[in-house]
This record gives structure tokens, C-alpha cells and sequence, in this order.
């Protein structure tokens, strides 16, 4: 579900997109979709794989809407509808589209998430699914993603990547169908992400292993903040996501964590009053990992980003890291 787009003056309109499509020839898309895109003061990430494209892109409205006209054209991207946030300046600083082997990395590049997907459940829907007892109900985040809030009775892999969770899950389930036994029903999974697009391909990757009933959340967590009213929510905590606003409550509201710059993970209001916390350089998660040289480079940088702020201008090292996740 597309977030509701309100035109503001000197604001730019964020697009978060992707879609799973078979692209015969991904090398041929890319052109074109890179001079559109820089014709109209389009900036950001878009990738493109035969699996189809992802990415986020920022520019004025109108802007946004013809690169997206564009897109819709492309093989089973008719009803692309992208979450749309906004900006006051903007938050990329060029444009790339880039050829990879996988839109989302999970390892697999054979795996087929457009052939074979499990069932999309709607946020309406969802409370439901993951109330029922003989349901797993599994995260497919980072781990730093799944520390500031999650559903109710998620199991955290634990991961520190994406591509690390096809190993996680062939031991998780030899270990719980071992506990489960051989009498047991047919294993049932409900998977979610931050925007949908892991847990989808998840679904694609348990289909493979011979799991049937696969389920995931449609547009994701951040859908369900949007369409669920707090007070019948089974989510707790905070949703990290891959811009400045860092985390997001029920309603999209902003939320409390702020993003280290030295290792990019978010850091708790508790987190920021420990003296390991240095604003612009180290967190108490990364503090003990970084050399006395690179938490000089980065607080160097952090002067300088503050500096470019006081005068008005941009500057490159202020930008958010772009995901693929």
C-alpha cells in the first residue's frame, strides 16, 4: 500500500519501490531508466536483475511521477505502488542504476521469487495469522533491525545479513521439526521485513525447501504501523528504516533512536547518554571496535558536516547509507 502523497512546497517526495518481475534483459533497462532519471534531477539507488528492481529515489513530485510512469511500463511493474516519504533537502547525492544478480542479496541467484511465492497477507490480516499457536512466526531482519522492537512471539535469527539466513533457517528447522516430531503437522511460517520485500523472497526460499505453507506480511512492517490501530497492535517497539528519520512508531511516527555515523545502527536514547556514545563518531555497540584513527576521521567529518549545516550547503558525508535490505 502506497503511503498518501500531500504536495509540500520545496520538499522533495521520497520513493521506496520494488517489485519482483521477470526481466529478460536487465543491461538494456538500465540506459534509459539512468537518463530519465538524471533529466529530471532524480537522485538515489535503483537496481535491476532479471528478478526485477529496487531502490529508493527522491525528487520534486512531478519528477518522481514521470520516473515512476517509466517504471510502470517495464514488464509486471503496472501497478507498482512505492511508500512515499518526504524530505527538506535532498538525500542522495547522485543517481545510480545498477546491474546486480539479485535485487535483494540472499545468496541464492538461481532461486526463482517470481515463479513460486507463498501466500501475502494483508496488515489487516496479519494479527490473526501470527496469533495462531501452530504458526512460526520468524523475523527476516538484520539483527540490529530486530533489537529495537518486533511482533509478538517473532523468532530472531539473529543475523547480521540477509545472506545469511538460508544457513540459519535449514538448522533452525532441522532442529524444531526434531522437537516437533515426526507425527507433527505440516510446518507453517509467517515471515515479515521492514517494507516487504525480504520476506517475500524469504517465502520463495522456503517454497524451495519444500515448505508449502509460507506466508508473508504485504508492504511489510511499515504498512502494518500504517493500516493497524495501536491499540490492537502486536508489534512492540520500534521500526529501524534505511533513511534519516532512523525509526518510526504506530502512524509512522518519528520515532526516539538516532543513527550512529560510525557504524550506522540505531542507538537508543539510553544508549546516548553512555559515555562510549560520541554523536557523529562511535556508539556503545561500535565504540570498542574502531581505532583511535578512525574515530578521529570520523569526528573530522562530523565537524565538517556540522560546519556545511551552519552555512547552508550539503555535504557527502551526511547521507544516509542506501540499502538494499
Amino acid at each position: 500500500m502506497a503511503s498518501p502523497v500531500t504536495t509540500k512546497p520545496q520538499t522533495f517526495r521520497v520513493a521506496a519501490l520494488y517489485r519482483f518481475t521477470r526481466f529478460d534483459d536487465p543491461a538494456a533497462l538500465q540506459g534509459p531508466l539512468a537518463a530519465l532519471c538524471c533529466a529530471h534531477g532524480v537522485k538515489g539507488t535503483l537496481l535491476l536483475a532479471r528478478e526485477g528492481i529496487n531502490g529508493t529515489i527522491a525528487g520534486t513530485d512531478a519528477a518522481i511521477e514521470t520516473v515512476l510512469a517509466h517504471i510502470r511500463s517495464l514488464p509486471g511493474c503496472a501497478d507498482l505502488a512505492p511508500k512515499t516519504a518526504w524530505a527538506d533537502t535532498m538525500p542522495f547525492h547522485r543517481m545510480k542504476v545498477r546491474l546486480k544478480k539479485e535485487i535483494v542479496t540472499l545468496g541464492l541467484p538461481d532461486l526463482d521469487p517470481v515463479a513460486d511465492v507463498g501466500t501475502c497477507v494483508a496488515p489487516t490480516d496479519w494479527n490473526a495469522l501470527i496469533a495462531d499457536p501452530d504458526v512460526v512466526v520468524i523475523d527476516t531482519r538484520n539483527d540490529y533491525e530486530v533489537a529495537i522492537g518486533a511482533f509478538e512471539r517473532a523468532v530472531d535469527p539473529k543475523t547480521e545479513s540477509f545472506s545469511a539466513f538460508p544457513d540459519w533457517f535449514r538448522s533452525y528447522r532441522a532442529d524444531l521439526e526434531q522437537q516437533r516430531g515426526p507425527d507433527a503437522p505440516a510446518l507453517k511460517v509467517a515471515m515479515y521485513c521492514t517494507g516487504g520485500i525480504r520476506c517475500e523472497k524469504s517465502t520463495a526460499f522456503l517454497k524451495s525447501e519444500g515448505i508449502e505453507q509460507v506466508f508473508h506480511l504485504k508492504g511489510g512492517i511499515l504498512d502494518y504501523l500504517e493500516a493497524v490501530p495501536e491499540p490492537e497492535s502486536l508489534w512492540r517497539g520500534e521500526c529501524f528504516v534505511f533513511d534519516e528519520r532512523v525509526a518510526v512508531g504506530h502512524g509512522l511516527s518519528p520515532g526516539t533512536h538516532a543513527l550512529c555515523r560510525g557504524c550506522r545502527r540505531p542507538v537508543s536514547p539510553q544508549d546516548r547518554t553512555s559515555p562510549l556514545y560520541v554523536e557523529g563518531v562511535t556508539c556503545p555497540a561500535c565504540h570498542d571496535q574502531r581505532d583511535a584513527a578512525s574515530k578521529a576521521r570520523y569526528a573530522e567529518r562530523h565537524r565538517q558536516v556540522a560546519r556545511a549545516r551552519e552555512l547552508g550547503i550539503e555535504h557527502v558525508g551526511a547521507a544516509f547509507p542506501q540499502s538494499d535490505a
